[in-house]
């Protein structure tokens, strides 16, 4: 990474090998389902949690490159998900009838290239879990990027995934998207203090918070680090929209919901629930 750019400033590139995780999440349904021609040459039903990963590669940073592989042609049902994420597709049409659509090295072609052309490119996201990917990990390491996987978890080949400086696991990814707190069982007593009324932008600043502790590994993050992440994540989101002023009368309507303490760095925050 060149030395005029930090790496507080330094940008995103995800790269998505997206049938190989889409035909890993339809054999964690049935095994061997997608490795037969008539259901893969065929309309496929969307699985695949776009928004979750989206939101993992925002919190490393701003995403300027978002480039998913695949043959697009049976994946019109995913539309609304990748435009809504930005998502740049590159079509692959696969070369036979059985054949490898060659997403994999396509995809490692680019990411080289891309490296090589942009310095402010600090963090590199691939998301598949082959082991075909192994040799470009020593690549992008040895060219000073951070570079993070991201796979299912029994699709995984465990090489792959240690030859990365960070590997997450797709299931846990959305197993926390999709966290919500349980109702009190009758054998808790009720609190009487009323609480607020979850909306957009609650789940949105909870959302903040919860990727920015998982990246720090701790619990309690930085009230400066929220607002960035927050607009990394819903680039139009405009306070005045859901009934605050700015970012500083949001935090103080979330009062029942966040703890703050300060720090020597500032500010920091706790989502209770």
């Amino acid at each position: 990474m060149p030395k005029h750019i930090h790496q507080q400033d330094a940008s995103v590139a995800l790269y998505w090998d997206f049938e190989n995780l889409h035909a890993s999440l339809c054999e964690d349904r049935q095994e061997g389902y997608y490795g037969r021609q008539d259901n893969r040459f065929k309309v496929q039903e969307p699985l695949v949690d776009v928004q979750a990963v989206a939101e993992l590669a925002a919190s490393f940073g701003p995403v300027a490159i978002n480039r998913a592989y695949c043959n697009w042609q049976f994946f019109g049902r995913y539309r609304d998900a990748l435009l809504q994420n930005a998502v740049e597709l590159i079509q692959l049409f696969p070369p036979g009838g059985a054949a490898k659509n060659g997403a994999d090295i396509k995809l490692c072609l680019d990411a080289m290239e891309d490296i090589g052309r942009f310095g402010h490119i600090g963090t590199v996201i691939i998301v598949g879990g082959d082991s075909d990917f192994m040799p470009v990990s020593q690549k992008i390491k040895a060219a000073g990027r951070t570079l993070v996987g991201v796979g299912t978890r029994k699709s995984t080949n465990r090489h792959w995934a240690r030859s990365c400086h960070e590997f997450r696991y797709y299931d846990n990814l959305v197993e926390g998207a999709g966290v919500q707190a349980l109702p009190a069982s009758p054998a808790q007593p009720l609190s009487l203090a009323p609480v607020p009324q979850a909306g957009p932008a609650a789940d949105l600043f909870k959302r903040a918070v919860r990727l920015l502790a998982e990246t720090k590994g701790d619990a309690w993050v930085e009230l400066a680090a929220i607002w960035p992440m927050i607009k990394r994540l819903d680039p139009a989101f405009d306070p005045r929209e859901h009934g605050h002023a700015d970012f500083q009368s949001m935090v103080q309507a979330f009062d029942d919901l966040i703890e703050i303490r300060n720090s020597e760095s500032g500010p920091l925050v706790h989502w209770r629930q």
